[in-house]
């Protein structure tokens, strides 16, 4: 559990189902590291998340083809660079952390509600849904 983001970033999945605890845990090492940075560089940050999820908000996109060359392709990264889509449940999630992973590793995540042992997708939300902080509807 302790290298699991170093081991993420060497094996380069495509699908990251996992659970909102690592959710948060590698929000806060993101936000410790844009923290980190210089003036500049936080204020194009910012500046980036702002406008992703603007975009997130107004039309579904995770992408910006200037802030992603810029600022979001080191992120993404972190997980390998080719995660397409996350998948979260088994405990709820805050819609902030939901927006920022979003737009930080350019790919929908998908929130899902119900017991593994008795169909853990039984509701879900769509890949293409802009609103964070909801279930879905039941499939």
């Amino acid at each position: 559990m302790l290298k699991i983001v170093e081991d993420l970033a060497v094996c380069r999945p495509t699908m990251f189902p996992t659970v909102p605890r690592l959710f948060n845990k590698i929000y806060a090492k993101i936000k410790d590291q844009f923290s980190e940075k210089n003036f500049v560089l936080r204020t194009l940050i910012e500046r980036g998340l702002a406008a992703k999820i603007q975009n997130l908000h107004d039309s579904g996109t995770t992408t910006h083809a200037l802030y992603d060359r810029l600022v979001f392709n080191k992120v993404k990264a972190i997980l390998g660079g080719r995660v397409r889509i996350m998948v979260t449940g088994s405990a709820p999630i805050a819609q902030d952390v939901l927006d920022f992973l979003k737009v930080c590793f350019c790919c929908p995540i998908t929130e899902g509600y119900g017991m593994t042992e008795s169909g853990g997708g039984s509701c879900i939300t769509y890949p293409d849904d802009t609103h964070s902080g909801h279930v879905g509807g039941p499939l």
